[in-house]
């Protein structure tokens, strides 16, 4: 059974790194930061990169944390061992294993092997896009409101995470390269290529320690064609964003100890 004391040392832990981050901030703004152009990733989503904070700054980074509902979602970006901290429990991956706590069986409803790091791929969107072992090219563009939307699409290498067949396409404006759609396959349960794309729309975002985040993203359904035609759910809000440079214990990702 999960133990209360562990998510509120969690929590401590948490508002602690988010205090060192404004600190962080103000000192990153009197910096310059020369950005480095990755060669292997095209012109164009280089400039998303760096229209989002760049990838100098995102490389910089160790722990990224932010909150969806009542999960607090932290991962370290150099290991991606990651850790949901919910009130009725608790799931991660230590960088061996993923791993579940509940307070009572069946609190949690879902596949944490699936679940772990779902969010976190959506939050840290665009910069997990330039993770080794990635393949690029061009998509055609979708259109929405008289808008056209340049894309890329995203393919991975063979044995390149637990669902190396997922596919996703990014979509940017192409006046200020700002990303404002995804569209992804899900094959974690067929471990099988599929052309079946969902799509989400990126419309809010806010600055977290140099990085361009989203405060929100919405689900959208899709006409014949596969262009983005009206919201299919409520959007998902993202809070309490932290960007630390700072490292987080490898216990923190643990299975809390009975």
């Amino acid at each position: 059974m999960k133990k209360i004391a562990f998510v509120f040392i969690l929590g401590l832990v948490v508002v602690s790194c988010k205090k060192v981050i404004k600190k962080e901030t103000k000192t990153n703004a009197k910096t310059e930061i020369v950005e480095k152009v990755n060669t292997d990733i095209p012109e164009e989503l280089n400039k998303v990169f760096k229209t989002h904070g760049g990838l100098t700054v995102w490389n910089s980074i160790q722990i990224l944390s932010f909150n969806k509902g009542e999960e607090a979602h932290t991962a370290d970006l150099k290991t991606r061992k990651t850790v949901i901290n919910s009130p009725k429990y608790s799931l991660g991956f230590d960088g061996t294993e993923v791993w579940l706590d509940e307070e009572n069986k069946g609190d949690y409803r879902g596949n944490p092997e699936f679940y772990y790091n779902l969010y976190f791929y959506f939050y840290a969107m665009p910069f997990v896009l330039a993770d080794d072992g990635i393949n690029y090219e061009k998509a055609e563009a979708i259109t929405f409101e008289g808008v056209n939307y340049p894309g890329y699409k995203i393919s991975y290498e063979a044995n390149v995470g637990t669902s190396p067949d997922d596919n996703y396409i990014i979509y940017y404006n192409p006046e200020n390269h700002q990303m404002e759609w995804l569209a992804y396959t899900v094959t974690f349960n067929s471990k099988a290529p599929s052309e079946k794309y969902n799509l989400i729309r990126y419309n809010k975002w806010e600055n977290v320690n140099g990085l361009i985040l989203p405060k929100e993203i919405t689900w959208y359904k899709k006409d014949d064609n596969g262009m983005p035609t009206e919201p299919a759910r409520p959007a998902t809000e993202f809070t309490l964003p932290l960007a630390s440079k700072a490292k987080l214990a490898d216990s923190f990702f643990e299975k809390p100890k009975k």
